[in-house]
């Protein structure tokens, strides 16, 4: 076969409509061998030298070769744990750029460079070939007819996350076919666009769907990595989510009919670690290519990885070349496959030089400064493992970050625990306090309660432990810190008391969550009250326990969907529960109320000492959508009504006094979590009036008046008509600390009929 010397760039394997490029790179590689195999990757069919050795990268071209080639590598060097060495050429390697994989990988110990079991461990040198055990490199043709495609480009301020799983999502849906359940295209079709579309939400983010591998324990259990986060392919689509054959073509067809639906497409994405593992674990790709450069190796012995990801190994983002791989890959996804944003797994991790974590590290560095992916939304799980890994808050701007203090608050909150209001003050205002720095906006905070890491949210208002048996780790794996209460029973009940009172708290946990400034990301089937049997770590169940349970949705089950529509619909309605800009008292409306206000139960602003009062369970905010200059994109001004968000999580009913505000005539009940829907009573409620918020309930409420979007020139209900005088002593808090009352104009006061 001819080959001739190619280029070094790009890497890969890169298909120019007359031959194939083949590049790798590898510092410390003395040589390297394109192995080509049969349509069915059975048998190898050439072993080929790359020619040349450019900028560390090994090259040739083939002019013989087309799309549907399936290859590997072979990789020659030395075999020096200790110096940080482990090639292999007895192993067949992945090519780190390759855009498809076949095949499955079939565990057996010719995976490892060592002689499993052998005295000297990992120091011994094995010479098994691994080829017929391996998944095989594709080389592919990238065409693709997008057509009318767009990205939505939904602003960050009007985001709604739905984290789901690739195929957990469709693997029970009754309207699709066998053949389209668990993959790229199920989560494409028609019926998961109804509902994704019905719901609101506006993006799926993917749990990974990069190429993995399912670790050998697990296989030996009869178990699987379910959730994927274990890649061993940063260009491949996940072989199991491929339903056609097609892998490249059907990924593309999924993001284009999300698009379509106006739903954006982020993925979740693990750069901090492969599923090579420790110093035990096998060579499958980066360890055979170049250990001593994908990886960071311990100083003081190079044999050991540095480890601060619990996997047993950690890429080496100090590197240029694998920050390259890492860029060329999000790139890749960018312009190729049309994703909209990306959730980094362990993102402190990719963030660490040789002295720890580093906002301006070179990876943020150059993220920030790449044109493609300043066009995308970057998202960080700001933690890992490492010496001071914990940085919520510490991200550069331009990304947003997983919030755990706003999932902790507002679960302990809802529990009934007690001192927790001046921490859910700062969590529901988009977490200022973590946030507010360098020009970073309140979508930097993206709020959850529930994540695929832990309970559902029907889990957490029924388990207060974790049952994590079936992983086969004895129950010691998961978090033991979830903040949960089964309210009286453990696990499943027919007791009514007990269902009625879990049902509102879902409903309390999901009104909070789209209610709170920031960014919502809501875990799949929560809103269909999806049930993982205590299970908070189910990594590992491929199973019912972890897919949407579409067959089983019980009227409770589609009244919880329609109460998750309505807070949904109600954020979209309402651009004051996700202003753009932190809300900190001090732009005020025409009539001189603040942007935000706390108050008592009493209809009172709450002052210093009342919020150290640790018993005190239950909370008024006032968001005022008319106060601060916003815009739309087209320059129109953004307003809003005056709205009034009521907290209780004591166990009994708190009599509540609407405030008193200028311009007002009364209040009018947009919600009610202590009903099944969330509705409430048509009869408006008057400037003054005490109403009986219930035992462990949210209510929101806008102001019927002057200005408000909500029902200006609409009568006052029942207990309107507050005395002018009372009105104006209550105005009082309102003012700057020390100020003087304004004097009285008619035009401010209660208008007659109120």
């Amino acid at each position: 076969m001819a080959v001739w010397p190619g280029r070094a760039y790009q890497l890969g394997a890169s298909w120019d409509g007359f031959g194939v490029n083949f590049a790798l790179f590898s510092a410390n590689a003395e040589k390297v061998e394109l192995c080509l195999f049969d349509a069915h990757g059975q048998r190898e069919t050439h072993r080929i030298r790359l020619p040349e050795y450019t900028d560390e990268v090994w090259h040739g071209y083939l002019p013989e070769v087309r799309p549907g080639q399936l290859y590997g590598y072979r990789v020659y060097g030395p075999y020096r744990p200790e110096q940080g060495h482990r090639f292999n050429a007895h192993k067949l390697l992945i090519d780190p750029y390759t855009r498809a994989l076949v095949g499955p990988l079939k565990w057996s110990d010719a995976h490892f460079g060592y002689r499993v079991g052998g005295a000297r461990e990992d120091l011994s040198f094995d010479r098994r070939d691994s080829a017929r055990f391996m998944p095989k490199c594709v080389v592919i043709d990238d065409a693709f007819t997008w057509g009318a495609d767009r990205r939505p480009q939904t602003p960050w301020a009007e985001t709604v996350i739905y984290e789901a799983h690739v195929g957990g999502l469709t693997m029970r849906h009754p309207d699709l076919p066998e053949a389209q359940r668990g993959t790229f295209a199920g989560l494409g079709s028609k019926p998961v666009l109804d509902h994704l579309r019905a719901l609101g939400v506006t993006a799926i983010e993917l749990l990974p769907a990069h190429a993995f591998l399912d670790d050998r324990h697990l296989v030996a259990r009869g178990l699987q990595n379910y959730w994927g986060y274990n890649s061993i392919g940063y260009f491949a689509p996940e072989p199991r989510y491929v339903g056609s054959g097609h892998h490249i073509n059907e990924f593309k067809t999924m993001v284009a009919r999300l698009h379509e639906a106006g739903i954006e497409v982020i993925l979740d994405v693990v750069y901090n670690h492969t599923g090579e593992g420790s110093h035990l674990g096998p060579t499958l790709s980066f360890r055979g290519i170049d250990n001593a450069s994908y990886y960071r190796l311990q100083a003081g012995d190079r044999r050991y990885y540095v480890d601060e990801t619990g996997t047993g190994n950690t890429l080496n983002l100090t590197n240029p070349r694998v920050i390259q791989m890492v860029l060329d890959s999000l790139r890749y996804w960018v312009t190729e496959m049309h994703v909209d944003g990306f959730r980094f797994d362990l993102a402190t991790a990719l963030a660490r030089e040789s002295y720890g974590f580093d906002p301006g590290s070179g990876f943020l560095d150059a993220c920030a400064q790449d044109p493609v992916l300043a066009q995308v939304k970057l998202i960080s799980e700001p933690w890992d493992v490492g010496p001071g890994g914990y940085r919520v808050g510490g991200f550069p701007p331009g990304w947003a970050e997983w919030n755990d203090r706003f999932r902790d608050t507002t679960r302990r909150f809802w529990r009934g625990d007690a001192g927790m209001l001046p921490e859910l003050a700062a969590r529901l205002t988009g977490s200022a306090d973590l946030f507010e720095r360098r020009g970073r906006r309140p979508w930097s905070s993206i709020n959850y309660v529930t994540a695929h890491d832990g309970f559902s949210l029907a889990d957490l208002v029924a388990y207060n432990g974790k049952h994590n048996f079936a992983n086969g780790e004895y129950n010691r794996d998961g978090s033991d810190a979830n903040f949960s209460w089964n309210h009286g029973v453990e696990g499943l009940t027919d007791l009514p008391a007990v269902q009625e009172l879990r049902a509102r708290q879902k409903r309390n946990l999901l009104a909070t969550l789209m209610m709170s400034q920031g960014v919502p990301m809501l875990l799949a089937g929560d809103e269909l009250g999806r049930s993982q049997q205590g299970n908070n770590n189910a990594y590992c169940q491929n199973n019912p326990v972890s897919w949407l349970n579409w067959p089983e949705l019980t009227e409770a089950n589609r009244a919880l969907f329609e109460f998750t529509r309505l807070v949904i619909s109600l954020r979209r309605a309402h651009p004051v529960l996700r202003r753009p800009r932190f809300l900190h008292g001090r732009e005020r409306s025409e009539h001189k109320i603040k942007d935000i206000l706390w108050f008592t139960p009493r209809g009172t602003e709450k002052t210093s000492d009342e919020w150290r009062d640790t018993n005190a369970r239950c909370l008024g905010l006032l968001l005022n959508g008319q106060a601060g200059r916003y815009a739309g994109p087209d320059g129109a001004p953004v307003t809003d009504d005056l709205l009034l968000i009521c907290f209780n999580a004591h166990y009994g009913a708190v009599p509540f006094t609407m405030p008193i505000l200028p311009g007002g005539c009364g209040w009018r009940g947009l919600l009610d979590t202590a009903f099944a829907d969330g509705s409430t009573d048509d009869t408006p409620l008057g400037m003054g009036q005490i109403m009986t918020l219930s035992g462990r309930s949210l209510r929101l409420f806008a102001l019927i008046g002057d200005g408000s979007a909500g029902g200006a020139g609409d009568g006052g209900g029942e207990g309107g008509g507050a005395d002018r005088g009372a009105s104006w002593l209550q105005l009082a808090y309102l003012l700057p600390e020390g100020g003087d009352l304004p004097e009285i104009d008619d035009d401010d006061l209660p208008h007659e009929g109120c």
